[in-house]
């Protein structure tokens, strides 16, 4: 095994410790039960893999951040546990525990969080319905006004599909109406919205048949759908494909991130965690083998995606009349997962 190589490399573990509140239906990660952690299983996961990589950044949260009640002191050990490094805060929280703990925004505060994102699916039934909670709607325009007492700016972004697609056109005027961008202004921060399909895996994927149609896309959305220049409609992904020879690319770059589950399962964060991609478990194969893998990018995904190209891919599972929305990126991986379920399947 080749040590050297993967001490000049940087790692991400990004640990499933104690789960989600919501159950949304676009997760790309897919659905997980939420099991309490071992004791000692932060550190056991850290000295595994401290011996081949120079750097590690620990994060105790796949799915949502600070979903523990000792969310301070974990904080804490997650930088302790990190190796010639920090973890990141991104610009995530915890909307859950906004509107349940006073002292949770003050504490993003503290830790330099500047800007929260919060995700909507329309209107108010339609988003309790897609995250699978009642009262979540009601819940995110609370967050967005506790952030604001705070000096946090709140960022919406929603999800569109054919089902939702006039409520999500509803969005705008809410935020106008309640003055979002002007009480940004008086924060130093903008306030900014913006609209996406997401992308075709994990629990979106089986929103595929409710897939925006690019020319159903309201007008008046178009200046807030993220990088809506880039987007095609799938026949338009296929036509293009089909002159590509080249293969799905997977390969390990200098920034290795491995999402482990509460059974230490390891998977890449390329796409959803399904048999094809996973790498393997840390307690069952042992830390010299998943180094193998993780070396020799020898999984079943990073296999066929040697053996196939994107021509054949298009050519196979494309739906050349189909006019939904897609990034070309997003497209390429939905193709390839449809491949990669069949050949694992057979």
């Amino acid at each position: 095994m080749s040590i050297n190589i993967e001490k000049s490399r940087k790692l991400a573990l990004v640990v499933d410790m104690y789960g989600c509140p919501n159950r949304c239906r676009h997760c790309w990660l897919g659905r997980l039960p939420n099991i309490p952690p071992e004791n000692g299983a932060d550190e056991m996961l850290v000295n595994s893999f401290r011996p081949y990589f120079e750097q590690i950044e620990y994060y105790s949260w796949l799915r949502e951040p600070d979903f523990c009640g000792e969310y301070r002191a974990r904080w804490e050990r997650d930088k302790a546990l990190s190796v010639n490094c920090e973890p990141q805060r991104f610009e995530l929280a915890s909307f859950w525990r906004l509107v349940r703990d006073g002292e949770y925004a003050k504490f993003l505060r503290e830790v330099g969080v500047k800007i929260v994102q919060l995700t909507f699916f329309g209107g108010e039934e339609t988003t309790d319905r897609y995250i699978g909670r009642k009262g979540a709607y009601s819940e995110l325009l609370k967050a967005t006004e506790i952030l604001l007492q705070n000096g946090i700016a709140p960022r919406w972004q929603a999800f569109i599909n054919a089902e939702n697609k006039l409520e999500v056109a509803e969005l705008p005027k809410l935020a106008e109406k309640l003055k979002l961008a002007e009480r940004c202004r008086q924060i130093g921060q903008s306030f900014k919205f913006f609209v996406h399909a997401g992308s075709c895996d994990g629990e979106n994927r089986k929103l595929y048949p409710i897939r925006i149609i690019k020319s159903d896309i309201p007008q008046c959305l178009v200046p807030y759908y993220w990088q809506y220049e880039e987007l095609r409609t799938e026949a338009e992904c296929v036509e293009s494909l089909l002159k590509c020879s080249k293969n799905p690319d997977y390969s390990n770059g200098d920034f290795i991130v491995l999402n482990i589950t509460n059974n230490f399962d390891i998977w890449y964060n390329y796409t959803h965690m399904s048999p094809e991609w996973r790498i393997g478990n840390l307690k069952i194969d042992g830390i010299e083998e998943i180094m193998r893998r993780i070396n020799e990018e020898d999984t079943f995904a990073q296999r066929e995606a040697r053996k196939i190209t994107f021509a054949e891919l298009a050519e196979r599972y494309g739906d050349a009349a189909s006019e939904r929305a897609f990034s070309v990126g997003d497209y390429e991986s939905y193709l390839f997962n449809k491949h990669l379920e069949q050949k694992y399947s057979d």
